[in-house]
Protein backbone atom coordinates (compact mmCIF):
# COMPACT_ATOMS: atom_id res chain seq x y z
CA UNK A 1 0.00 0.00 0.00
CA UNK A 2 1.65 3.48 -1.14
CA UNK A 3 1.80 6.11 1.88
CA UNK A 4 -0.56 9.14 1.46
CA UNK A 5 1.22 12.51 0.69
CA UNK A 6 2.24 15.63 1.84
CA UNK A 7 2.03 18.55 -0.97
CA UNK A 8 4.03 21.98 0.13
CA UNK A 9 3.93 24.67 -2.51
CA UNK A 10 5.84 27.88 -1.93
CA UNK A 11 7.75 29.86 -4.27
CA UNK A 12 10.62 30.04 -1.78
CA UNK A 13 13.13 26.98 -1.19
CA UNK A 14 13.80 28.31 1.97
CA UNK A 15 10.48 27.98 3.12
CA UNK A 16 10.17 24.64 1.16
CA UNK A 17 13.32 23.52 3.05
CA UNK A 18 12.00 24.52 6.66
CA UNK A 19 8.48 22.72 6.16
CA UNK A 20 10.39 19.69 4.80
CA UNK A 21 12.33 19.59 8.30
CA UNK A 22 9.54 20.16 10.45
CA UNK A 23 7.24 17.85 8.61
CA UNK A 24 9.53 14.73 8.61
CA UNK A 25 10.93 15.28 11.96
CA UNK A 26 7.06 15.47 13.30
CA UNK A 27 5.56 12.18 10.93
CA UNK A 28 8.84 10.55 9.92
CA UNK A 29 8.15 8.22 6.98
CA UNK A 30 4.34 8.39 7.47
CA UNK A 31 3.92 9.87 4.52
CA UNK A 32 5.69 11.15 1.28
CA UNK A 33 6.34 15.03 0.96
CA UNK A 34 6.23 16.63 -2.34
CA UNK A 35 7.44 20.05 -3.03
CA UNK A 36 6.27 22.55 -5.98
CA UNK A 37 7.41 25.72 -6.54
CA UNK A 38 3.49 27.35 -7.66
CA UNK A 39 0.70 26.56 -8.78
CA UNK A 40 1.04 25.34 -12.24
CA UNK A 41 3.96 22.95 -10.88
CA UNK A 42 1.69 21.99 -8.01
CA UNK A 43 -1.63 20.89 -10.04
CA UNK A 44 0.51 19.36 -12.22
CA UNK A 45 1.72 17.12 -9.46
CA UNK A 46 -1.52 16.50 -8.21
CA UNK A 47 -2.80 14.85 -11.19
CA UNK A 48 0.34 12.93 -11.96
CA UNK A 49 0.25 11.23 -8.38
CA UNK A 50 -3.69 11.15 -8.59
CA UNK A 51 -2.84 9.08 -11.47
CA UNK A 52 -0.50 6.66 -9.97
CA UNK A 53 -3.29 5.85 -7.64
CA UNK A 54 -1.43 7.83 -4.57
CA UNK A 55 -3.70 9.19 -1.55
CA UNK A 56 -3.37 12.88 -1.46
CA UNK A 57 -4.51 14.03 2.32
CA UNK A 58 -3.27 17.37 2.73
CA UNK A 59 -1.60 20.73 0.50
CA UNK A 60 -0.14 23.01 2.23
CA UNK A 61 0.44 26.65 -0.01
CA UNK A 62 1.67 29.88 0.03
CA UNK A 63 -0.41 32.64 -0.88
CA UNK A 64 2.19 35.25 -2.74
CA UNK A 65 3.75 33.05 -5.90
CA UNK A 66 3.99 34.35 -9.53
CA UNK A 67 1.30 33.35 -11.80
CA UNK A 68 -0.72 31.73 -9.31
CA UNK A 69 -1.40 32.86 -5.78
CA UNK A 70 -2.36 30.45 -3.38
CA UNK A 71 -6.22 30.92 -2.78
CA UNK A 72 -6.04 30.67 -6.38
CA UNK A 73 -4.48 27.57 -6.05
CA UNK A 74 -6.57 25.99 -3.70
CA UNK A 75 -10.15 26.97 -5.26
CA UNK A 76 -8.33 24.88 -8.34
CA UNK A 77 -8.01 21.79 -5.89
CA UNK A 78 -10.71 22.24 -4.92
CA UNK A 79 -13.13 21.77 -7.46
CA UNK A 80 -11.34 18.37 -8.41
CA UNK A 81 -10.27 17.53 -5.09
CA UNK A 82 -12.47 18.33 -2.53
CA UNK A 83 -11.68 16.20 0.35
CA UNK A 84 -8.35 17.44 0.50
CA UNK A 85 -7.07 19.39 3.71
CA UNK A 86 -6.41 22.88 2.26
CA UNK A 87 -3.65 25.63 4.45
CA UNK A 88 -2.84 29.08 3.40
CA UNK A 89 0.46 29.91 4.51
CA UNK A 90 1.06 33.62 3.68
CA UNK A 91 2.88 36.73 5.31
CA UNK A 92 0.84 39.30 3.25
CA UNK A 93 -2.47 38.30 2.54
CA UNK A 94 -5.42 40.44 2.16
CA UNK A 95 -8.65 39.38 3.59
CA UNK A 96 -10.12 38.89 0.14
CA UNK A 97 -8.16 36.52 -0.87
CA UNK A 98 -8.28 34.49 3.38
CA UNK A 99 -12.31 35.10 2.10
CA UNK A 100 -11.53 33.57 -1.27
CA UNK A 101 -9.88 30.54 0.16
CA UNK A 102 -12.27 29.69 3.54
CA UNK A 103 -15.72 29.95 1.00
CA UNK A 104 -14.39 28.50 -2.39
CA UNK A 105 -11.96 26.20 -1.36
CA UNK A 106 -12.80 25.13 2.05
CA UNK A 107 -9.88 26.28 3.64
CA UNK A 108 -8.97 24.39 6.88
CA UNK A 109 -6.87 26.86 8.24
CA UNK A 110 -5.07 30.26 7.72
CA UNK A 111 -1.22 30.56 9.02
CA UNK A 112 0.73 33.75 9.17
CA UNK A 113 4.31 33.67 8.21
CA UNK A 114 6.49 33.01 9.98
CA UNK A 115 4.45 30.47 11.97
CA UNK A 116 4.76 29.01 15.04
CA UNK A 117 6.34 25.78 15.15
CA UNK A 118 3.95 24.12 17.47
CA UNK A 119 0.53 25.82 16.26
CA UNK A 120 1.70 24.21 12.60
CA UNK A 121 2.45 20.88 13.93
CA UNK A 122 -0.37 20.59 15.71
CA UNK A 123 -2.48 22.11 12.92
CA UNK A 124 -1.37 19.61 10.58
CA UNK A 125 -1.60 16.79 12.88
CA UNK A 126 -5.49 17.42 13.57
CA UNK A 127 -6.08 18.91 9.81
CA UNK A 128 -4.59 14.87 8.91
CA UNK A 129 -7.24 13.35 11.88
CA UNK A 130 -10.32 15.51 10.04
CA UNK A 131 -9.18 13.98 6.87
CA UNK A 132 -9.57 10.23 7.82
CA UNK A 133 -12.59 10.82 9.78
CA UNK A 134 -14.42 12.69 7.55
CA UNK A 135 -13.37 10.43 4.86
CA UNK A 136 -14.21 7.13 7.16
CA UNK A 137 -17.42 8.54 7.36
CA UNK A 138 -17.80 9.26 4.03
CA UNK A 139 -17.43 5.64 3.03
Amino acid sequence: MKKPVIICVDDEQIILNSLNVQLRNKFGKQFIYEFAEGGEEALELIDELVEDNYEIVMIISDQMMPGMTGDQLLVNVHKKHPKLVKILLTGQASLNSAINAINNADLYRYLNKPWDKEDFLLTIEKGIQQYYILNNLAT
